[in-house]
């Protein structure tokens, strides 16, 4: 019996030391959600459990009876523990389910664990007011061992239908949890019937219940250490903190028990003097045992760092800036288990600095240089304690790699354009060389047949129904000559390098289709800067892409409307606006407008706007279509020319 008791008290002690271990651990870590949350609180209840058990074992030894202050503070702590033990153990099972398995929860289990926390609740103010504490139990049908059986049943439940779906590590430590558990609530279940009686194997069940209890703490924190259950990441300085701390208090605990003992042989503060300072010679033992160990985790996170920047690089050969940061943000989160990972080349003032999750962790900002100058940063943030220095310093070492990595990026990124651009212009030269070659075999033939047809409707005494044929046929002929013409042009490039005034010209073609405008009943509404603007390019390529703009806006709007040209500047660039009331383009088709050969005319060659694309493209400018403008209708398309040298200064 005397050895089932200090069996107790030594389980007591280390259940307190390993649940008060685990919500220090679930403090510190202050992950923003509900799972960690209810974690704590259920091992709080735990805690509360053993740290009430363990008071009165100690009051046993000091006082060899109750004290009636004690008792009360002891009811005062297990009552709600073991109240709310079941609906928290219920709870949070269910919130892993929906967080690390990503399966739906039933509202009706979440409807009876609302359930459960209000019954739990009205017992525990029934309780506290009775001035019963822990009391109310024996006051109840239900014996406390009873309901610590049916927690632990249905923890076993939990941790079954959990482990059904789970895999590596995580099923591993939800099978051990299930032993523990089934344990438990068999233990606890027998000891439903031995309840109130003495004897070895009464003293027996409740040391093995002691004993077993304190298994499902220690296992989450042998996975927390190992497997990372927790997903405490970058935050290792927390483990190596609370380790430190707890051996520390431990120490100091012998120290004073061992001082009480050896009291009658030597002073106290004689043998507390003499325990501290035998520290000195444990230092050179534990430099031996700790140096291996730190230079193994070195060579690890070397290792690590090495291999992540490896991966990096290769994401950066792809030649796609956008993919890199949005693989570099993912890669260093995963690595160093942060909240949030953000890079930005170049620095963006308007993006407000990255905060952690629930404003609970610690962020930095880590500048990318290449040379003296910063051409970008890179933000980190973790859940809860702040970054360690390994962290920090691992962050600083792939901060002076990625500018490194982004201009390799920028480069193939670069090389990949010019050759896609090479390619185009082979198959645009391929296609000019199919142009011109359809064109002289076509051209020649329908300008016979045109000919010939022209002369047989001069005959005045052709038939009507002849002639209105022959017509038609001279119609369709011009038809083909202009998408010869259209084709031609597509696939020829233009020559730039002359300075053209663009309001000029703009103004003229303006009201050359100003004309075509009102036989359409369409208004032609243009608006030009009060000097003129200059740049480098082709006057016939601009002309032929500001045309292309205007016809497609007139014939947009057949039943009549409004066309507006305006020309302004905006900085460096020429801005050129061409707008219409029309019925505006689909976003689908808008993705589509600029490719050769689409259209959504029925006699159209889908060349127009991919000649204006090309010619713009040719004399450095962009070119953007909104649709639609206003009440659902109008397109407006955009072009920006950069100026000439002297027009830009």
């Amino acid at each position: 019996m005397v050895s089932l008791f200090y069996i107790r008290l030594i389980a007591l002690a280390a259940g307190s030391i390993v649940y008060l271990f685990l919500i220090a651990l679930i403090l510190g870590h202050r992950r923003p959600r509900k799972l960690e949350r209810l974690l704590f609180f259920l091992v709080l209840s735990i805690f509360l459990i053993y740290a009430s058990g363990l008071l009165e074992i100690n009051a046993e030894i000091q006082y060899g009876w109750m004290p009636v202050r004690l008792e009360w503070l002891c009811s005062l702590l297990v009552t709600p523990a073991m109240l709310l033990l079941l609906p928290l153990v219920l709870h949070t099972h269910l919130e892993y389910v929906r967080v690390k398995q990503r399966r739906r929860v039933s509202g009706l289990l979440l409807t009876c664990i609302g359930l459960a926390y209000g019954l739990a609740i009205i017992r525990l103010l029934l309780a506290w007011s009775l001035f019963k504490g822990a009391i109310w139990f024996e006051a109840e049908r239900l014996h406390p061992w009873a309901y610590l059986a049916l927690c632990a049943a249905a923890a076993t439940a939990m941790q079954w239908w959990i482990a059904r779906k789970e895999a590596g590590a995580a099923k591993r430590l939800a099978y051990r949890l299930f032993s523990v558990s089934t344990l438990l609530a068999i233990i606890l279940g027998t000891m439903q019937f031995y309840a109130g009686r003495a004897g070895v194997f009464w003293s027996g069940l409740q040391t093995a219940e002691i004993v077993g209890a304190v298994l499902p703490g220690a296992l989450l924190i042998y996975y927390s250490l190992r497997h990372n259950f927790l997903e405490y990441g970058a935050q290792r300085n927390l483990i190596y903190a609370l380790s430190a701390t707890f051996l520390a208090l431990l120490y100091l605990a012998f120290v004073r028990r061992l001082s009480g003992w050896l009291e009658p042989v030597l002073p106290p503060e004689a043998t507390a003097a003499i325990l501290l300072f035998a520290l000195i010679f444990l230092f050179e033992p534990l430099e031996r045992a700790i140096g291996p160990a730190l230079d193994r985790r070195f060579r690890e996170r070397v290792g690590r760092m090495q291999k992540l920047a490896g991966e990096l690089q290769q994401h950066a050969r792809q030649g796609n800036l956008e993919e890199f940061k949005r693989a570099t943000e993912q890669r260093i989160r995963e690595e160093f288990g942060l909240a949030a990972v953000r890079v930005s080349i170049p620095r963006e003032p308007a993006h407000a600095p990255l905060a952690a999750p629930g404003g609970l962790g610690h962020a930095v900002t880590i500048p990318l240089r290449k040379g003296r100058e910063e051409i970008g940063v890179l933000e980190a943030a973790s859940t809860g304690a702040y970054l360690t220095g390994e962290t920090s310093a691992a962050l600083e070492f792939l901060a002076e790699q990625l500018p490194a990595m982004v201009e390799l990026c920028r480069l193939i990124e670069e090389k990949l354009r010019l050759e896609r651009e090479l390619a185009e212009r082979e198959r645009l030269a391929l296609l000019g060389q199919m142009a011109a070659s359809v064109s002289h075999n076509l051209r020649n033939p329908l300008s016979s047949m045109k000919t010939v047809l022209q002369v047989q409707l001069e005959n005045p005494d052709l038939p009507l129904d002849v002639r209105h044929d022959c017509a038609l046929v001279v119609d369709e002929i011009d038809r083909m000559s202009a998408k010869l013409t259209q084709l031609l042009r597509f696939a020829k490039p233009s020559v730039n390098g002359q300075r053209i005034g663009t309001v000029a010209v703009a103004r003229q073609i303006a009201a050359l289709f100003g004309r075509d405008a009102e036989r359409r009943n369409v208004r032609m509404e243009f608006s030009q800067p009060s000097e003129e603007i200059t740049v480098i390019a082709s006057e016939e390529a601009f002309s032929e892409a500001l045309s292309n703009l205007i016809v497609n806006a007139i014939e947009a709007q057949p039943e009549g409307g409004r066309v507006r040209v305006a020309l302004d500047r905006h900085g460096g660039h020429l801005e050129i606006v061409v707008e219409d009331d029309g019925p505006g383009i689909s976003a689908d088709a808008r993705a589509k407008i600029f490719q050769p050969f689409y259209t959504t005319k029925a006699t159209g060659t889908g060349l127009g706007l991919a000649i204006v694309a090309r010619r713009l493209a040719e004399m450095g400018g962009t070119l953007a279509c909104e649709s639609p403008v206003r009440h659902g209708k109008g397109t407006r398309f955009r072009v920006a020319l950069p100026l000439a040298e002297s027009e830009a200064k």
